[in-house]
């Protein structure tokens, strides 16, 4: 009995363990959900009271974007996509940001002599960067493009697609855009290694069509051989009825030799429509806007500004107390 006594007690003051530690925990909760509303409120408060050097502070920036706007520059932003023959996208992005490293470096005459333009003409370039093209879905179909290089590589997904790339022009002139694309593909074309990669891909390219072609030949050959014989097999001796027992076989010929054409087919779009290093897929446009416009600037001065002058504002609130502490330490 003892025992059955003493484990009821223990039962129960489990029980109400568990009990006071819920209160506690709901007390916690109260006094949290009560701090935070407070400070919600005092702050609500405190913007109201003090409106107008707060609006102030948002004209200001918006007058400070508007001067910028008007006293910088133009930048212009255009896109030109190559799909990369003979090479990867891998190679092909890491060679053209060396073009990235010139506009970086400001190496004007560098960057003219990679692009074979003039120093005045590459003047008005800002930057050129190439980036990969983002397929999701891993379904053949170009999504977007990777202006930020984040994404992820282990994506089995959404991958970098092998055969393709973006390259971003930011120049303050867009009439150069046509300029700057010939150079960029004279660029590619002055590298050795591509040549010679896109030398042998013709000519293996050149070779398989050959083979195929004879392939093609072949069963053609074959199967008016078969045709013919099973024609002769199928006459009757005697005047009795033809019998058609080889036309299955016959027909079997007919998808190998469809199925050749559509690979020589394959081979002779590759070779009619890409046998450069790159081919041109979307050229640079004329863009209708400026790159620094009136969003760009505002989105950063706007809220440096408020920023600024809410902190302002609150040391000036909290002067005395900062002053005690200052004092104290």
């Amino acid at each position: 009995m003892a025992d059955n006594s003493s484990t009821i007690k223990d039962s129960r003051n489990d029980e109400i363990d568990l009990l006071d530690l819920f209160r506690r925990m709901g007390r916690t909760l109260r006094q949290w959900g009560n701090a935070l509303g407070r400070a919600f409120l005092i702050s609500v408060v405190f913007l109201i009271k003090r409106w107008l050097p707060l609006g102030l502070s948002i004209i200001l920036g918006v007058g400070a974007s508007f001067l910028l706007i008007k006293t910088s520059d133009s930048s212009f932003n255009s896109d030109l996509v190559f799909r990369v023959n003979g090479t990867s996208s891998a190679e092909m992005i890491a060679y053209l940001n060396r073009l990235h490293t010139f506009c970086i470096e400001q190496n004007k005459p560098a960057l003219a002599d990679a692009l074979s333009l003039k120093t005045q003409q590459v003047n008005n370039i800002g930057d050129i960067s190439a980036f990969w093209i983002i397929d999701n879905g891993h379904d053949g179909v170009p999504d977007y493009v990777d202006y930020k290089d984040n994404h992820d590589v282990y994506d089995t997904v959404n991958i970098r697609m092998m055969d393709r790339l973006d390259v971003r022009v930011k120049i303050n002139s867009p009439q150069e855009l046509a300029n700057i694309r010939d150079g960029i593909i004279k660029f590619i074309n002055n590298e050795k290694l591509f040549q010679q990669r896109n030398i042998v891909r013709l000519r293996q390219n050149k070779e398989m069509l050959s083979r195929l072609n004879y392939d093609i030949l072949q069963l053609d050959s074959l199967q008016k051989f078969k045709y013919f014989q099973e024609t002769k097999n199928m006459q009757p001796k005697n005047g009795g009825q033809m019998i058609f027992l080889q036309e299955q076989k016959t027909q079997l010929i007919y998808g190998d030799i469809y199925t050749l054409y559509a690979r020589k087919q394959s081979l002779e779009a590759v070779r009619d429509l890409y046998g450069d290093i790159v081919t041109v897929i979307s050229d640079f446009t004329i863009p209708a806007m400026r790159a620094n416009g009136s969003m760009y600037y505002a989105k950063k001065i706007i809220p440096t500004f408020f920023i600024a002058t809410l902190l302002i504002l609150i040391l000036l609130a909290n002067k005395k107390k900062i002053q005690e502490i200052y004092q104290k330490y």
